[in-house]
């Protein structure tokens, strides 16, 4: 099939971001609701505007300019100002949720990333459909909204993704380019700033199409290098890859909405052995093991509670993962309806590197002295591990090979679909 390129851009992620996280703490107004601005001191009244409202927009407020403009236009502006530890902790939050999909991933700055579809297209009936479900399930786990562009390459996609916003998915397939984005002015095709476009005004090129049909050679001695650059954008012409950057992670996890509540502790065993097998497949494609398992659960009335634990083996099994899940579980649930289950792991370090507690230390504190119960607990443990790691890199390279439904436990046979499917059967 055609290459597929998804471009996903949170909006106003800054103001958003800062919303979320003011409403969270108590603060009775959404900030996306009224004139605000994400800025420099508002008593100062310096800096420049980094996000706006949508209010704030229709003021006039632009981003980039400085505050003291902004509170010229829009006088009872409310100014905030940024906090960049706080982005970063939602950017990561996000880059989670979306790598749970694909390991092709390419973020391109804090709030945006493209993502290749094309390696998962047999899990959905059409690219839109899928663009529609991360779209919706950012907004439903995450609290804020995205644009999705849906196109055969990474300009297009983020062409797309700047169409008509917020919380929108949009196309721009090959036979749509003459009508969605020729007719745009130059300065807003992807790569042409205002010098730039400035420039091709002079010559009598105001519009994308007109880009499109001009003489690539005469841009390139105007241009140079840009001007082809330009010449191919504006004809949909990129061929780059997304490039997926090689990263050691912070953190690993997964989660999920459900179609149905969860009423009963073995329909969420059931949900979260899928949960378990993505995350530890994970884990063990990047080499990494777990020295914290987390469960989060958000009840029917959208309260979420989270606990975590240390494993007491050193492993990135399905089997450790899963157990620990529920162990947690148990503990946590107050027995109302789940609406979401979640499992994160953190604290990674590198399968290679050397335990620094055996398993007999913890042996020793349940009162397991005895040296041959120690061999003989080492012995079953060591059989029980080698088996399960053999069953879960095959697992792990059949679903590679033929795809993540060519083999499914026998325990989800029959088990209820979720609405946001769990990432193992996400691909499907």
């Amino acid at each position: 099939m055609e290459r597929i390129i998804f471009h996903i851009d949170v909006n106003s992620a800054f103001l958003s971001w800062s919303a979320i996280e003011r409403l969270k703490q108590g603060e009775a107004v959404d900030l996306r609701t009224i004139p605000a601005i994400i800025g420099g001191d508002e008593k100062e009244r310096r800096g420049v505007v980094f996000a706006k409202s949508e209010l704030a927009k229709a003021c006039g407020v632009r981003t980039g300019e400085p505050v003291s403009h902004a509170l010229r236009k829009c006088p009872g502006l409310t100014i905030v100002p940024p906090d960049r530890p706080l982005y970063r902790r939602y950017s990561r939050r996000l880059m989670e949720l979306l790598s749970g999909y694909t390991d092709e991933l390419e973020q391109i700055s804090i709030d945006e990333c493209f993502l290749d579809y094309t390696h998962i297209a047999r899990g959905f009936s059409s690219p839109v459909e899928a663009a529609c479900q991360i779209k919706d399930r950012v907004r439903e786990e995450l609290g804020f909204t995205v644009n999705v562009g849906v196109a055969p390459n990474k300009v297009l996609a983020k062409m797309a993704s700047d169409f008509q916003k917020p919380d929108r998915v949009h196309t721009l397939f090959r036979e749509e380019i003459p009508a969605k984005m020729w007719p745009l002015p130059v300065s807003e095709l992807y790569m042409v700033g205002q010098a730039s476009a400035r420039r091709l005004n002079s010559f009598g090129i105001r519009t994308i199409g007109q880009l499109a049909a001009a003489d690539p050679g005469f841009l390139e001695k105007q241009f140079k290098k840009h001007g082809r650059l330009m010449w191919e954008y504006a004809n949909g012409i990129d061929d780059s890859p997304v490039n997926a950057a090689k990263r050691a992670p912070k953190g690993i996890g997964n989660s999920t909405t459900l179609r149905e509540n969860a009423v009963t502790e073995e329909q969420a065993r059931q949900v979260l052995l899928s949960l378990a097998e993505e995350v530890s497949r994970r884990l063990r494609k990047e080499g990494q093991i777990p020295g914290t398992v987390t469960v989060e659960i958000k009840y029917h009335d959208f309260v979420s509670v989270s606990h975590q634990r240390r494993p007491l083996r050193r492993s990135n099994t399905t089997h450790l993962i899963y157990e620990e899940a529920c162990a947690l579980f148990h503990e946590l649930w107050n027995g109302e309806p789940v609406r979401l289950l979640g499992i994160r792991t953190s604290s990674l370090t590198p399968e290679d590197e050397p335990a620094q507690l055996s398993i007999f230390d913890y042996l020793a504190d349940a009162g397991l002295s005895s040296q041959a119960a120690k061999q003989e607990t080492e012995a079953e443990e060591a059989r029980r591990e080698k088996k399960q790691k053999k069953l879960d890199l095959a697992l792990d390279q059949i679903r590679k090979r033929y795809g993540k439904e060519a083999v499914v436990r026998g325990s989800m046979l029959g088990a209820g679909k979720s609405e946001e499917p769990d990432e193992e059967n996400r691909h499907r």
